[in-house]
């Protein structure tokens, strides 16, 4: 696969991801958030949960379970502080969530990821 075709699939899995997101009831705040220590795919609210979440896609649901390593999460992480600071209200928490999709298969979100490490 080429750069452009990962980039293409990677778009098109964030699309996916967010109107998944919104089906279940949460705001999309923001796409591609771009910080100095990293990017945030999607950032959605749901009442007083923000959740930060990467989306990663993969030709097959075994490679999307090699996906997501710690390395990769804590970048998440490190931004999503960064734009905690300009998206929260007083009372709101956070969370890492990853968005996990493969073909021909429901999207799956995998909840509160990350716990520092």
């Amino acid at each position: 696969m080429t750069r452009k075709q990962a980039e293409q699939r990677g778009r098109q899995a964030e699309r996916i991801a967010g109107w998944w997101l919104r089906l279940k009831g949460w705001q999309i705040l923001a796409r591609r958030a771009r910080t100095p220590l990293g990017e945030v795919d999607l950032v959605a609210r749901r009442g007083s949960m923000i959740a930060f979440v990467e989306v990663k896609a993969r030709a097959s649901n075994a490679a999307l379970d090699l996906s997501i390593d710690e390395r990769r999460l804590a970048r998440v992480a490190a931004a999503a502080e960064i734009l905690w600071h300009d998206l929260a209200r007083p009372g709101d928490d956070m969370r890492i969530d990853v968005m996990l999709l493969a073909p021909g298969r429901p999207p799956r979100h995998l909840t509160n990821v990350w716990h520092g490490g």
